[in-house]
């Protein structure tokens, strides 16, 4: 299992685009995909999960990747977040 912090770089946050973008990039995965805001944490792999994270704009939230192909998981995902999940 491996994990990271990231920051929500785009200015709208974590909303039904980005968090779409997201949960299409986890699903390329076999390992188990998790992202945690606060105390909240939800499947990676569910667009529904991830709009329940509730990240905000500059939010830092952990990556949790755990399974066969988790660190190819967690630099793909990792650099669509650093990336602002395809937000101007």
């Amino acid at each position: 299992m491996i994990r990271k912090k990231f920051r929500i770089q785009n200015e709208t946050g974590l909303h039904l685009r980005p968090a779409a973008r997201l949960s299409t990039e986890a699903m390329k995965y076999q390992c188990s995909i998790w992202i945690r805001n606060g105390e909240i944490e939800r499947n990676g792999k569910s667009l529904m999960s991830i709009l329940g994270v509730g990240a905000r704009y500059q939010d830092e939230i952990e990556v949790i990747c755990d399974g066969s192909d988790e660190e190819k998981a967690m630099e793909n995902v990792g650099r669509l977040i650093e990336e602002g999940l395809g937000e101007e």
